[in-house]
C-alpha cells in the first residue's frame, strides 16, 4: 500500500506528469491523485501523442507545463513510457536544466528505443497506431533516444519485469515489460534505478510503483527493505 506524506511537507512544489505513447492524461489519474493527496501540486499533460514528432510534442508540452507550474518553487517530473523521452530531449535543447528543477521518475522509459518497433514498423497500419513519434523510437543510432546525451538532473528510473503480451516480449532481448526491456529504461547520469514485477500498460496504477514515486520525489533515491 502506498505510503503518503503530510501535504504541508509538499507545499510550493508542483509534479508535471507526461503519458506515453497513444495514451492520455487519463492514464495517469491514479498517480495525479496519489501525488495531490501526498501535498503535491499537479499539473497532468494531455498531449497528442500520434499526430507530431517527439521533438514538436516536447516544445508544446513541457513550456505550457512549466508555466502551469510557474508560481511553485520546484518543479518534479513524472512520466510514463515516451513521456521520459519527451522530457530528454527537452532538457537536452534547453542546454541546463531550469533553476527550478527537482526530481525526475520516469516509468518503462525506452532510452535506447525498443526493438518493437524495428520488427513491426513495415506491417500495415502499424504507424497510424504509433504515430510519427512511435517511428523514431527504434534501437538503431537514428532513433531519437539514441541520438540523445546523458541526463544531466536527478532521474530515478523504474522498470518493469512482467508481460501481458508474450509475442512482444518475444521480440525483446531480456527482461522485459512487454515493450521495453529493462536494459533499454537505463541511461548514462541516473540517480537510481529500480526493478519491479509490473508490466508495461499498467505500472502507473500499481500501488507499489506510486510507492516508489513518491520515495524518489521526497529523498531522491527508491525505497528498499
Amino acid at each position: 500500500m502506498a505510503t503518503f506524506f503530510p501535504p504541508a511537507a509538499r507545499a510550493g512544489e508542483c509534479v508535471v506528469l507526461l503519458h506515453g505513447l497513444a495514451r492520455s492524461a487519463n492514464s495517469l489519474l491514479l498517480m495525479e491523485w496519489s501525488l495531490k493527496r501526498a501535498g503535491y501540486d499537479v499539473v497532468n499533460v494531455d498531449y497528442p501523442s500520434k499526430e507530431a514528432t517527439i521533438e514538436d510534442l516536447a516544445d508544446r508540452a513541457i513550456p505550457e507545463a512549466l508555466f502551469s507550474c510557474r508560481k511553485s518553487e520546484t518543479v518534479h517530473f513524472v512520466t510514463h513510457s515516451m513521456g521520459g523521452i519527451l522530457l530528454r530531449y527537452y532538457m537536452e535543447r534547453v542546454a541546463k536544466p531550469p533553476a527550478r528543477l527537482g526530481r525526475t521518475v520516469m516509468m518503462g522509459p525506452p532510452n535506447h528505443g525498443t526493438p518493437v518497433i524495428d520488427q513491426l514498423n513495415d506491417i500495415p497500419g502499424f504507424e497510424y497506431w504509433n504515430g510519427i513519434a512511435g517511428m523514431q523510437m527504434g534501437t538503431g543510432p537514428e532513433s531519437l533516444p539514441n541520438r540523445l546525451g546523458p541526463v544531466s538532473f536527478e532521474l530515478g528510473i523504474i522498470a518493469g519485469e512482467q508481460s501481458l503480451n508474450p509475442l512482444l516480449s518475444s521480440i525483446i532481448d531480456g527482461p522485459n515489460d512487454g515493450k521495453v526491456s529493462v536494459e533499454s529504461t537505463k541511461v548514462e547520469g541516473m540517480s537510481d534505478h529500480m526493478v519491479m514485477p509490473v508490466t508495461h500498460t499498467f505500472m502507473m496504477n500499481n500501488p507499489n510503483v506510486i510507492e516508489q514515486v513518491l520515495a524518489f520525489l521526497k529523498n531522491g533515491s527508491f525505497k528498499r527493505d
